[in-house]
């Protein structure tokens, strides 16, 4: 297989151009693509000669299969990540934050409120109320 093409997908293209040619213009038409081919080997050997040089002496020890953009397959990445079993990073209260600005006088009553009924042993958590807007910080952006 050269680049995905059957050979002889090859040798039925070779034959259409020889038979569109024609038999005057076939010699010099094979000669452009035999300068062509020497010129795209020249520079695509030029172009893993200065890959090699910027690269250093770490550029044979790549393992180039590994690099192939072929292999990222988005549903075996999904996979892999559904099926591992590390646990994920607690929630920061970071996260939480936006909602306690959204509404500093609720989140202020709530924990005043919180504080004087009867002592909770759970830590308490900001819920966002889903109705309410989503915060925008206009100089964020």
């Amino acid at each position: 297989m050269f680049f995905g093409i059957d050979m002889e997908k090859i040798v039925i293209i070779l034959v259409v151009a020889a038979l569109l040619l024609g038999p005057e213009k076939l010699p010099r038409y094979a000669e452009l693509l035999a300068k062509f081919t020497v010129r795209a080997r020249d520079w695509l050997n030029g172009a893993r000669s200065r890959v090699k040089d910027e690269m250093g002496e770490d550029f044979d020890d790549i393992e180039w299969r590994k690099l192939d953009p072929r292999q990222y397959d988005p549903r075996r990445i999904i996979r892999d990540a559904l099926l591992d079993d590390t646990p994920s990073p607690p929630a920061r209260a970071s996260a939480i934050a936006p909602a306690a600005v959204a509404a500093p006088a609720a989140a202020a009553a709530a924990t005043t409120a919180a504080a004087t009924s009867a002592p909770s042993t759970a830590p308490a958590t900001l819920v966002r109320d889903p109705d309410a807007p989503v915060p925008f910080d206009s100089e964020a952006t």
